[in-house]
């Protein structure tokens, strides 16, 4: 990581020297403005990681530092992608609760809509629409939900670490790889 970064910390900064939060920190790498929401990464998965960087501990955060770098500029252009991370998400919420009916209704409802976007790019207005008015409504509470289980985890922190790290990788690979890898409890 470059020097001069602010300290890690929890929640959202007004300025870098009160510290940062993993997407202020990823905001400041990308040359944004000072803020949690870069332009570079994909809305899902800069939710997920303010999710993951306000629950898990000092020591885990700091240890997901470096990944601000990568997710600075991690935002896949699939259309799939962000049911594809909830449902990541949901799959590693059931490891924690599998007999949960809620967590795997949503999780199959995640992979209908994944299959149904495939690797389509949101070519209009209308297209962008619906995955806004998704990812603003069920996407984000599903994914609030998951993160939610993990965070009651007596492993909360790396099992919240893994999943971050499986996200990130995936978007940097591109969302074809994260398809891949999601299928019913793959996740730890």
């Amino acid at each position: 990581m470059p020097g001069g970064l602010p300290r890690p910390g929890r929640f959202a900064h007004l300025h870098p020297d009160d510290g940062a939060c993993l997407m202020e920190a990823a905001a400041l790498l990308a040359g944004d403005r000072f803020g949690d929401s870069p332009a570079g990464t994909h809305p899902a998965l800069a939710e997920l990681a303010r999710a993951v960087n306000d629950s898990v501990g000092d020591s885990a955060r700091l240890d997901l530092w470096p990944l601000a770098a990568e997710l600075a500029s991690a935002r896949p252009a699939e259309r799939a992608y962000a049911p594809l991370l909830v449902g990541m998400a949901l799959e590693a919420a059931r490891r924690v609760r599998p007999g949960s009916r809620l967590l795997s209704r949503h999780g199959r409802a995640c992979r209908r809509r994944a299959r149904r976007l495939g690797s389509s790019r949101a070519a209009g207005p209308v297209a962008r629409l619906a995955d806004l008015l998704w990812w603003r409504g069920p996407g984000s509470r599903r994914l609030d939900r998951a993160v939610r289980v993990l965070s009651a985890a007596s492993d909360a922190d790396r099992r919240l670490s893994a999943l971050l790290r499986q996200a990130v990788a995936g978007a940097r690979e591109s969302s074809t790889d994260l398809r891949a890898e999601y299928h019913p409890m793959n996740v730890n």
